[in-house]
């Protein structure tokens, strides 16, 4: 917890409920242990989907299709949603949810490795969410930030790891510091990348929200 819980809490509290067939998702991944979005995040992915509007939408990290539905309910516009995952048990279940819910023809999912998927796709994208295996992030950013539209927006969930970001190498358990170091890697380049405007934000485990900056015209 990188904020106070009482905080949270509070916050949470005054948060609306989603649509039914959504709390329902939410109870039963839990129940499953399957890992999905915190409530705080799902009100700061509501808002910037307000704000931008998005049509075509990436999402790297699928899991049982929960984050995926929520952004398919909560866009305020008609929109195309790709998505991706590895983990092969949580693929029909997904698609599964998908179908359940009605938004199977607007959610497309592709099956494999992000870091092999990404790179066979060419359109860019307006908004792309990052929830996968948190070190692999840095080694998604080069096809991340190529399928980003000019102005597009890139949010990256859980990249504070409970606190554990801010404590040197050696303060981290030996078989998260490769995760550590590889997380310190892309808030770097996320934060100092020339096309980029990046803001770090400790909401939930700890989000990026970075804009990719438009490029003028040379007269």
């Amino acid at each position: 917890m990188i904020v106070d819980e009482r905080f949270v809490t509070y916050i949470n509290s005054l948060d609306t409920e989603n649509t039914s067939f959504l709390e329902e998702l939410e109870k039963t991944a839990k129940e499953a242990y399957v890992p999905i979005i915190r409530r705080e995040m799902q009100s700061l992915l509501k808002l910037l989907l307000a704000m931008k509007r998005p049509i075509r939408i990436l999402e790297v990290g699928t899991a049982v299709g929960f984050s995926a539905l929520l952004m398919a309910e909560y866009n305020p516009v008609a929109c195309e949603i790709t998505t991706i995952e590895n983990y092969e048990k949580r693929i029909p279940i997904a698609k599964e949810n998908f179908a359940k819910a009605g938004r199977d023809q607007m959610i497309t999912l592709l099956e494999g490795d992000a870091a092999e998927v990404l790179k066979t796709l060419q359109e860019p994208y307006d908004f792309i969410f990052m929830d996968a295996a948190k070190g692999q992030y840095i080694h998604f950013f080069d096809d991340v930030l190529r399928l980003l539209a000019e102005g597009g927006i890139l949010v990256s969930d859980n990249v504070l790891q409970d606190g554990d970001i801010i404590e040197s190498h050696y303060a981290v358990t030996r078989r998260n510091r490769t995760i550590h170091k590889r997380m310190r890697e892309y808030l770097y380049e996320l934060t100092h990348n020339e096309q980029l405007t990046t803001a770090v934000l400790p909401v939930g485990d700890g989000v990026t929200v970075s804009v990719k900056k438009e490029q003028l015209e040379k007269e």
